[in-house]
């Protein structure tokens, strides 16, 4: 699997499961309907944010994650991230691959951690994934996502300290 930066070939094959993934509205409070373009909007912007996807030999795109600043400003020295893997690739490796390249990136750009601010505290996988790569829940937003099966759950604000 090789990361690397989104090119305008890449969106394409990125737009579906991005799609998808908002249409099941488990993970992303994101709205509903978002053309390909306005989705793009969302997800690949400028500079000093980054996009990358996941790509396997024959150049399919398993997954993609964009990280920048969390806060503009005085709070723009703590990443954050989102990430996306294609359900087809789920359980592959493609969301830590990812993740320690977007950590990896953050601390080579010289922010001091990563802050997640809206992990769904019922997407158990990522949960997991995001504490083994050295993640803590600083705090749990009560019902702060509607979740279409399981009603009203909290969002995890997860956070790691970078070397420094």
């Amino acid at each position: 699997m090789l990361i690397r930066d989104l090119t305008d070939d890449d969106w394409p094959r990125v737009w579906p499961f991005f799609d998808e993934i908002v249409a099941e509205g488990e993970t992303y409070a994101l709205p509903g309907g978002l053309t390909s373009e306005a989705a793009r909007e969302l997800w690949v912007q400028p500079p000093p944010w980054r996009t990358v996807v996941a790509v396997d030999e024959d150049g399919t795109v398993l997954g993609t994650a964009k990280s920048g600043p969390n806060r503009p400003g005085r709070g723009a020295h703590v990443a954050t991230a989102s990430f996306m893997v294609s359900p087809a690739a789920r359980g592959r490796g493609v969301g830590r691959a990812l993740g320690e390249h977007v950590v990896a990136a953050a601390a080579a750009d010289g922010y001091r951690a990563v802050q997640f601010n809206a992990v769904v505290e019922t997407n158990t996988a990522a949960v997991a994934l995001w504490r083994s790569l050295g993640f803590a829940v600083l705090a749990t937003v009560p019902e702060a996502f509607d979740h279409p099966e399981h009603g009203l759950v909290g969002l995890h604000v997860m956070h790691r300290r970078l070397g420094r």
